[in-house]
């Protein structure tokens, strides 16, 4: 028997050996490391999880966990977020970065596009752009698979923008494709024609801009009229040649060349005679003048009982 002035009975020696290891436990299950900072990073106090509890409500359950660590660590740069002890992240994204680096891409070239999505709890995820969906909204034809993009074919330096989306959010990123070529467009590529003065004239992949077709009834092909920079569907664009004597110089002849352009090469040749057996020859001996698009080749040695004229054009 016991007498005791407490209402209760008192506790034999082993439960309270006991009752004082579970307080102790408790205690060691309340503490906490201190948050940790530096200039490139911090790192959110862990707690150690000594048993865990089931939390409920109408909409969710969860079973606390035993034993783990928890906590976030961020590092400024590069960006990174840490979540040790989760499960599983819950978010949305917010927003979409996308970039190239160049923005500029040579046409049949390849390029490595980057993603980055923000989300709402203020974390990254970084290098998703495989993970997008991408479209091309405006410019050349461009093939991205896995956020590797491939340039088409341009006549020129042509801007072009691509957008990528992910989880609702989209960004658009913009890009200029360089010319490398001038001949290797679609079914422009390797005719002998530059591409821009067929698109100009005829557009894209027209039938009429073959380097034999004649498109304005004058007789002369495309080919010619590009090389003497004349206007493949104008009749009346011609290229003129023409050779009169010199007064009071009857050795010499001139000979006129129209239009000149800049970019062309002229190469005047002479021969005696006409015919399948006709031998041409450069002049050895001559002047040139021009007069804005207009040529003059004065041949110093115009000799003989007749003398006859062709030019040779040629754009390098």
């Amino acid at each position: 028997m016991f007498l005791t002035d407490s209402p209760f009975p008192p506790c034999p020696a082993n439960l309270m050996k006991i009752a004082s290891s579970l307080f102790l436990l408790l205690c060691a299950s309340a503490l906490h490391a201190g948050p940790r900072t530096s200039a490139s990073y911090s790192l959110t106090a862990e707690s150690n999880d000594g048993g865990g509890q089931r939390a409920a409500s109408v909409n969710y359950q969860n079973d606390g966990s035993a034993g783990g660590v928890s906590g976030i660590s961020n590092a400024a740069a590069p960006a990174e977020t840490a979540k040790s002890g989760y499960l599983g992240q819950l978010y949305e994204v917010t927003s979409l970065q996308v970039a190239a680096a160049p923005t500029t891409l040579n046409e049949a070239a390849t390029s490595q596009f980057s993603a980055t999505a923000m989300l709402d709890d203020g974390t990254i995820l970084a290098s998703i752009a495989n993970a997008l969906t991408w479209s091309v909204l405006n410019g050349p034809s461009i093939t991205i698979s896995g956020g590797l993009a491939t340039a088409g074919h341009v006549y020129q330096d042509t801007a072009a923008t691509v957008q990528g989306s992910y989880f609702g959010a989209s960004s658009i990123l913009n890009l200029t494709i360089l010319n490398i070529g001038n001949d290797d467009l679609g079914r422009y590529a390797g005719d002998g024609i530059a591409d821009s003065w067929q698109v100009q004239y005829f557009g894209q992949n027209n039938p009429n801009a073959a380097p034999g077709f004649v498109s304005d009834g004058s007789g002369l092909t495309n080919l010619f009229k590009f090389t003497a920079g004349l206007v493949p569907n104008d009749a009346t664009s011609r290229f003129l040649l023409s050779n009169t004597t010199v007064p009071n110089q009857p050795g010499q002849m001139q000979i006129v060349i129209s239009p000149m352009l800049l970019d062309r090469t002229y190469t005047v040749k002479a021969s005696p005679t006409l015919g399948s057996g006709a031998v041409w020859s450069e002049l050895t001996s001559f002047t040139t003048s021009d007069n804005g698009t207009q040529r003059t080749v004065t041949d110093m040695s115009a000799t003989g009982t007749s003398k006859f004229y062709r030019v040779e054009i040629t754009k390098p």
